[in-house]
């Protein structure tokens, strides 16, 4: 069966991160993404590289690692909006799609004639997701955002780092641009549900996404260790505020994570480990207890567990239901055996040459299998395409929009 977006075009003004991940995760879902980008430079992660694509015989290709994290299965349309006869082009587009995404700060599609407002009188049902740091509405609605800005302003990496009295202690980031991506999924939430909405009414909508409002809703549990006490949760590192033993532990060869969620694992892991007389101390038998005795049963675990390997503990407790694992690299990740089960990663054939591995999208549907038939495009490889097949141009049009930098239809 065809993917479950099968049909739906979608118009994509996005760039970066947040915006771009909404358009993939669509994509992959079977829509038909069409992606405006710059004549002349593309996307701006286009440059964010090293590393780039390489070609057989390690050379680099002008393909960024980080354009193909994002930009799977989408068509690449060079246009200059900022000229009359390029925004008229998106418009055109825009009343051929069923949604648009785009991330400008807030005012600046309306300069084009590509806003809500002036798409919404072409297109009346017309869904319209807008991506920006702190929202269409408010006293910072202005300001850039940038996802380490987000995590900082946000009060993710106010939780997020090792304890201020500790070596390397601080705010720390995550390592991957986590409000950005959350961003794009929760978008991606929004436009599917104005699209059942507008099945059940034919009404459009516009969407107001911002990841200030994203990081907030995210914090999950720890929102509510403030809400409920009034105090701010401070740094664990790699410890967890509501549960112990809960964290990374030394080994004699490395580290691991040991994550009791419940009182039944520690009695579990007491009796795997050796450690039968915790089980039994009154100051650890329930998870409230360990956590008010935290800083004495942290030390007695430490000085027990780093006395065998990683490997060790991972033999016995993963056999009896103590959730557990080892710290893996990348190389360790993709070699997995599970990872490997579960075909999380692809390689599709790019028109640079070669082929580029990627990272399969992890919904997996019982019906509608999600197919992979295009990787991340070169920059401006389907514009031709789509004007030609979509808006009807004939090439002598085309050709003569390239050669006034209107449109760029290049791939280099």
């Amino acid at each position: 069966m065809a993917g479950p977006l099968v049909g739906y075009r979608v118009l994509d003004l996005s760039r970066i991160l947040a915006g771009p991940w909404l358009g993939q995760l669509l994509s992959d879902l079977g829509a038909e993404v069409w992606k405006i980008e710059r004549p002349g430079t593309g996307d701006d992660t286009r440059q964010w590289g090293p590393p780039f694509l390489r070609k057989d015989g390690g050379v680099d290709t002008t393909e960024s690692a980080y354009f193909l994290s994002a930009n799977r299965g989408k068509h690449s349309i060079c246009v200059d909006i900022s000229t009359e006869e390029g925004s008229a082009i998106v418009r055109a587009l825009a009343q051929q799609a069923d949604l648009v995404i785009e991330n400008y700060k807030v005012g600046d599609m309306a300069r084009y004639g590509l806003d809500y407002e002036s798409l919404k009188k072409l297109k009346p049902d017309i869904i319209y997701c807008s991506i920006t740091g702190y929202g269409q509405t408010g006293p910072m609605k202005d300001v850039a955002g940038y996802d380490m800005a987000i995590q900082a302003i946000g009060g993710l990496m106010s939780i997020t780092g090792e304890s201020d009295d500790r070596p390397g202690g601080g705010p720390q980031k995550v390592g991957v641009p986590i409000v950005d991506i959350l961003t794009g999924m929760y978008s991606a939430t929004g436009v599917i549900s104005a699209l059942l909405h507008r099945e059940r009414t034919g009404e459009g909508q516009h969407i107001d996404m911002a990841l200030l409002d994203v990081q907030v809703a995210v914090l999950a549990n720890q929102n509510l260790n403030f809400l409920t006490t009034g105090v701010p949760p401070k740094r664990y590192g790699n410890a967890h505020p509501n549960i112990v033993p809960y964290q990374v532990f030394k080994t004699r060869d490395g580290s691991f994570v040991l994550a009791v969620g419940n009182d039944q694992q520690f009695r579990k892991f007491c009796a795997a480990a050796g450690l039968a007389e915790l089980a039994t101390d009154g100051r650890f038998v329930t998870n409230t207890d360990r956590l008010k005795n935290r800083d004495q049963l942290i030390p007695l675990l430490d000085d027990h567990l780093v006395r065998e390997t990683t490997q060790y503990w991972i033999s016995i407790l993963e056999p009896v239901g103590v959730p557990c694992a080892p710290i893996n690299r990348l190389d360790e990740v993709f070699a997995h055996p599970q990872v490997i089960h579960r075909e999380m990663q692809i390689k599709l054939p790019h028109s640079a040459g070669t082929t580029a591995p990627l990272v399969a999208n992890p919904i997996k549907f019982s019906g509608t299998k999600i197919e992979y038939t295009k990787s991340p495009p070169r920059r401006g490889e389907d514009t031709a395409y789509i004007l030609k097949s979509v808006l009807k141009y004939d090439s002598a049009a085309i050709q003569n929009l390239n050669e006034r930098q209107i449109i760029d239809i290049g791939t280099s």
